[in-house]
């Protein structure tokens, strides 16, 4: 340039802009703390009754051995005297998992005692640690998922990118 002076690349602007981002936040915050937030609804009492819908997802839990990745093995079995629930145990350790509805249509189990997470997919399941913020087990599978896995194989489910066309009006 000739003047010797040069633009801000874009990274440097953003860097800025990050910088006089983070200066504000204290007062952002202590503004935003004398509005009224809206509340959002707790999920139930791990001890409150299950809902239909809750015990519509503990019927499609897969009870049993279920083997996973890195050696690791997953026991799951319906807990006698509360129907619904299930003890979910994996080394030493034992979780008491409650169902929750999903929007998705995936079986979720949790034990909000320990922050403990169970999903299961058709093809797989994994165990998630939500204190700890990974997952405990992943690629956990009866014969049931080795069987839908192995016919995802043949039959891949179409890429989620791929979009069918709309025929125009």
């Amino acid at each position: 340039m000739p003047n010797g002076n040069r633009p801000l690349s874009d990274a440097w602007s953003l860097a800025l802009c990050g910088a006089l981002l983070a200066a504000s936040l204290p007062h952002a915050h202590a503004q935003s703390a004398n509005r009224s937030v809206p509340t959002v609804q707790a999920p139930a009492p791990a001890d409150a009754p299950l809902t239909d819908k809750e015990r519509a997802v503990a019927a499609k839990v897969y009870v049993g051995a279920a083997p996973c990745e890195l050696g690791k093995s997953v026991q799951i079995e319906p807990v006698a005297d509360e129907p619904g629930y299930f003890d979910l145990t994996m080394g030493g350790q034992r979780y008491r998992m409650r169902p929750v509805e999903t929007t998705t249509g995936a079986v979720r189990l949790e034990d909000r005692t320990l922050g403990a997470v169970w999903i299961q997919l058709p093809n797989k399941s994994m165990l998630m640690s939500q204190r700890l913020g990974r997952r405990l087990a992943d690629e956990c599978a009866n014969a049931v998922q080795r069987a839908a896995a192995e016919a995802m194989k043949l039959n891949p489910p179409p890429h989620l990118l791929d979009v069918a066309q709309v025929p125009s009006r």
